[in-house]
């Protein structure tokens, strides 16, 4: 609505402030794709050295190797069709370790018989912090602590990560919202299906011969190397497990490494090379320098994930650490799209010191709790909530504070005219006579029959409609924050909170029932992921089948 034309959130921050505030949000949003990749490269490898002993060095490094291969070939076109196809594998497999894990599987088979084994394991490893050290309760200090954290590093990554704005640049205007809001609800099939299926697996088989670390349980740097599903899965389904979760683990990583290639590709593209170096660059030069720069990040991105690892940084080090490390740059970021009263100091002021004051919160309180400052005590979950909430707190604060005391005038005109000249110039003709050929052939088959470039320039044309008229925008946007808010109300605090202070214990009837939610919203997600978009697009193949075929005749 506020820049409809821009390739990158960080074109807004230079239109809309200045040369120093644009370098300020760059470093954060490189930042940002230097610690999300280096989460995907830790994580995978890990797992891959696990399950195939392959030196872990070595999975650093090939992974990402297959993705800028097709990334550099396909661009985001290739990513998108990934996404699709790695995710049809995905829900697939997620449904088959549920079955699994509940209805087929000789050790577990059935909602009744994971509860009593989950009984038995909290009598032989209580947790800490949890309702009489039970796993089948919400009222879990260290789970609070982590969706806090959660939450401040999640809302860093969607409002500093290019790959979240990417797919919203390249959106259709009409069908933005809705898409998000029903993949957010898809999306949510990951950590309440297949997540919770294998993290209650591995603990329910922990004694049972099958599991790779009988007879000991898991170290806890197994558990935050993120060990506990290959484990699992090994331990319920044996090479057929480890193979289906490999599979995952490459259609998973790759998804997400591509998009993080493409997003650091296009800010070294567009906001560094375009605007300072070369601004007179032809598209076929960007496209160039865009392809070197998916290869130069993914070299970056395996180089840093080999520097954690030699260092003893794991994944869940990293992921405690991000959101105090980005979040003082979370609000200024999101109020320099959404509100036209942040000033350039605002944005400046709120994200430098969210950054100083997450750091200084995370290593006092570490100091002060724990006596020193090491890898060990600086992953706490109290010196890094710490930080988290020191860092996007005051970055609200600041920049709310300093833009209010010191207001500016500004024109959303501005951030529109982004690109505008690019985008409603014509293009000149390739081939001046192809649309009076095309015409000709069509009047003398005397039929009208509409194509797929038609259904294009019509579907062109109601986007540029709708960007042209801000009511509608207005419209999407207020469904967007109202639907945004109610899910995170629902999700986090109606649904939670209150099991949390009743300090409730499941019964083995609401454990089932809560295991038959779980299957319906995985079914839900997968048709909204996999059926849906299917359903949406069968005009479009139908027209294809009959342009081809249609096609294929004439030429005969």
């Amino acid at each position: 609505m506020n820049a409809p034309n821009c390739h990158t959130y960080l074109e807004i921050i230079y239109t809309r402030y200045d040369v120093v505030t644009h370098w300020v949000f760059i470093f954060f949003a490189l930042l940002t794709n230097v610690l999300v990749g280096s989460q995907l490269l830790l994580g995978g490898s890990a797992v891959v050295t696990s399950l195939t002993g392959m030196n872990v060095y070595a999975a650093i490094f090939l992974i990402p190797l297959g993705v800028c291969v097709y990334v550099v070939l396909g661009g985001l076109r290739a990513t998108f069709l990934c996404d699709y196809s790695h995710t049809l594998i995905l829900m697939v497999i997620i449904l088959y370790f549920m079955f699994a894990a509940y209805a087929t599987n000789e050790q577990i088979g059935s909602p009744s018989e994971m509860y009593r084994l989950l009984k038995a394991a909290a009598l032989k490893m209580p947790v800490d912090g949890n309702q009489d050290g039970s796993y089948m309760t919400l009222k879990s200090n260290f789970a609070l602590v982590f969706g806090v954290i959660q939450l401040c590093s999640g809302s860093g990554t969607v409002f500093l990560d290019q790959a979240y704005w990417q797919r919203a640049i390249a959106s259709r205007p009409s069908t933005a919202v809705r898409a998000y809001i029903l993949g957010g609800l898809a999306w949510f099939a990951i950590p309440f299906g297949f997540a919770t299926t294998l993290g209650l697996a591995a603990v329910a088989l922990t004694d049972s011969p099958s599991f790779p670390t009988y007879p000991n349980p898991m170290t806890q740097t197994e558990v935050t190397a993120g060990l506990s599903a290959p484990y699992a899965a090994t331990a319920l389904l044996g090479t057929g497990g480890a193979v289906a979760l490999l599979i995952v683990l490459f259609m998973a990583v790759t998804s997400c490494a591509s998009a993080e290639l493409i997003a650091v590709s296009s800010i070294l593209t567009f906001d560094i090379y375009k605007t300072y170096i070369k601004p007179s660059a032809t598209p076929d030069q960007l496209i160039f320098v865009a392809h070197i720069m998916i290869c130069v990040f993914g070299l970056t991105m395996a180089i840093f994930a080999c520097i954690w690892n030699v260092i003893g940084i794991d994944l869940g080090w990293l992921f405690l650490v991000m959101g105090l490390l980005i979040g003082g740059a979370v609000f200024p970021a999101a109020f320099a799209i959404t509100w036209k009263g942040q000033t350039k100091a605002g944005a400046l002021a709120g994200s430098i010191t969210g950054l100083c004051a997450g750091l200084l919160a995370w290593l006092v309180t570490a100091h002060q709790y724990y006596g020193s400052l090491s890898v060990a005590t600086t992953g706490m979950e109290y010196p890094t909530l710490a930080g988290n909430l020191a860092a996007i707190m005051t970055g609200l604060i600041v920049s709310v504070c300093v833009s209010l005391a010191r207001p500016e005038a500004f024109d959303w005109e501005t951030t529109r005219s982004i690109n505008a000249g690019a985008t409603t110039s014509s293009p000149p003709p390739s081939t001046p006579s192809s649309a009076s050929l095309e015409d000709k052939k069509i009047e003398a088959d005397g039929s009208n029959h509409r194509t797929i470039r038609d259904e294009e320039k019509e579907e062109a044309a109601v986007d540029a409609a709708v960007v042209e008229t801000p009511s509608k925008l207005r419209r999407a946007f207020r469904t967007a924050c109202i639907a945004s808010f109610l899910l995170t109300f629902i999700m986090d605090f109606l649904v939670p909170i209150p099991m949390f202070l009743s300090h409730y214990i499941f019964s083995q009837g609401f454990f089932t029932a809560w295991v038959v939610i779980t299957f319906i919203w995985v079914f839900c997600s997968t048709a909204i992921s996999v059926i849906l978009p299917i359903w949406e697009t069968a005009g479009f193949f139908r027209e294809l089948y009959r342009e081809v075929v249609g096609g294929r005749k004439a030429v005969g």
